[in-house]
C-alpha cells in the first residue's frame, strides 16, 4: 500500500464561509473533542459514498464539498463514489425515455445507460469536482470503466420469486484500486462515478449500485471507515419508532436483521457487511441532510447516526454513550 504524503494544496486564502452563534470557549471545546479523533483517523483513508438529498441541495452539496476539503487537510485521504438517481431520472425524462423500475432496481436499457453515463461521468461528477476545486486543486474525478478500477456481472435479481432482467444492471466482482491509490500518493481526492465495465464483455458498461461499489472499494483500499450518505437518521431496529435508532451494531447482528429490511435500506446495510467483512474497521450510515454531517460522525464522541463494527452487540442511540 503506498502511503501519501500529507500535502497542503489550497492557497493561502483558504477559508469555508461560516457564521455560527457558538462563543469563542465552545469553539475551542469543539476543537479539543476532535482532537484525538483528529490524531486517530490521521493518515487514513475513508470512502465515503455520496447520495441523497446532500446530491440535490445546493448548501448541502458545498457543505459535502467543504467536509471533504477538510478530511483532506487535516490529514486524512476522502474517497468519494457516488451515484445519480434523482439526476438520472430528471434527465431521462426531459429526453422522454421513461423510467422504470423493477423491485426498487432501475431497469437500464442501453438507451438509458448512455444517460446514466452521461449524467455520471459528465455531470455529477464533474459539478461534485468543481465544488472541491474551488478550495484548490485537490479533486480528480474517474470512473469504474477508468484503469480498470471496477468489473462487474450483469444481475438477475429475485423479484417476486424469480430471476428478472433488469438489463444493464451489473454487481462489481473485482476492484484494481491502482488508479486510486496514484490519485491518493499524490495529495488528491478522487471522485468515482457508480459505472463499470462488464467482466464478460469489456465493451458494454453496466449501472452499478453505488453503495456496493463503495463498500468494495473501501474494502481494496484497506479504508479505515465506509460512510453512507442516505436520507434517513440511521438504522432503526423497530421502524419508526424513533427510540429504536441504533448507534452501534455487531456485522453479525447486522446480518440477520437484513431479510426483514425494507428495500431502500437494505442495499446500504448489505453494503456495510460486505465493507466489515472486507476488512474495514467501521462502517457507517449517516444522514447526509443534516449540515457538515460528515464531520459530526467522524469527530465526536457522540457521532449522529449508525455505525457498523466487526464484533459486538446492537446499542440504542437513545442510550449511546460514544466509542
Amino acid at each position: 500500500m503506498v502511503k501519501a504524503e500529507t500535502k497542503n494544496v489550497v492557497g493561502p486564502g483558504f477559508h469555508f464561509d461560516v457564521h455560527t452563534d457558538l462563543r469563542a470557549d465552545q469553539k475551542a471545546e469543539v476543537l479539543i473533542e476532535a482532537l484525538p479523533w483528529l490524531e486517530e483517523f490521521y493518515g487514513q483513508r475513508i470512502v465515503v459514498k455520496y447520495g441523497g438529498n446532500a446530491m440535490v441541495d445546493e448548501k448541502l452539496k458545498q457543505n459535502f464539498a467543504e467536509d471533504m476539503v477538510f478530511l483532506r487537510q487535516v490529514g486524512l485521504h476522502p474517497v468519494v463514489v457516488h451515484g445519480g438517481g434523482p439526476q438520472i431520472s430528471n434527465m431521462l425524462k426531459a429526453l422522454g425515455i421513461k423510467s422504470e423500475f423493477k423491485g426498487g432496481l432501475r431497469v437500464t436499457t442501453p438507451e438509458a445507460m448512455d444517460v446514466v453515463r452521461m449524467v455520471l461521468t459528465g455531470k455529477v461528477s464533474r459539478e461534485l469536482v468543481g465544488l472541491i476545486n474551488s478550495h484548490g486543486p485537490l479533486a480528480v474525478g474517474l470512473s469504474g470503466e477508468d484503469g480498470g478500477l471496477f468489473s462487474a456481472v450483469q444481475r438477475r435479481p429475485i423479484i417476486d420469486g424469480k430471476p428478472t432482467d433488469v438489463g444493464l444492471v451489473g454487481d462489481v466482482v473485482s476492484v484494481d484500486a491502482s488508479a486510486v491509490e496514484d490519485l491518493i500518493a499524490a495529495g488528491r481526492i478522487p471522485v468515482v462515478s457508480s459505472v463499470a465495465p462488464d467482466e464478460d464483455d469489456p465493451t458494454r458498461v453496466l449501472n452499478v449500485n453505488a453503495d456496493s461499489a463503495a463498500a468494495s472499494l473501501a474494502a481494496a483500499l484497506g479504508a479505515r471507515k465506509l460512510v453512507i450518505l442516505t436520507d434517513v437518521d440511521g438504522l432503526y431496529a423497530d421502524w419508526p419508532d424513533k427510540n429504536s435508532l441504533i448507534g452501534r451494531i455487531g456485522v453479525d447482528n447486522l446480518r440477520d436483521m437484513l431479510p426483514d429490511l425494507e428495500s431502500g435500506m437494505r442495499p446500504k446495510m448489505e453494503a456495510c457487511v460486505r465493507a466489515i467483512d472486507g476488512g474495514v474497521e467501521e462502517a457507517h450510515i449517516i444522514d447526509g441532510r443534516k449540515p457538515h454531517s460528515i464531520l459530526n460522525e467522524i469527530f465526536t464522541s457522540q457521532g449522529i447516526g449508525t455505525m457498523v463494527i466487526p464484533e459486538g452487540g446492537m446499542e440504542m442511540r437513545s442510550s449511546y454513550v460514544g466509542y
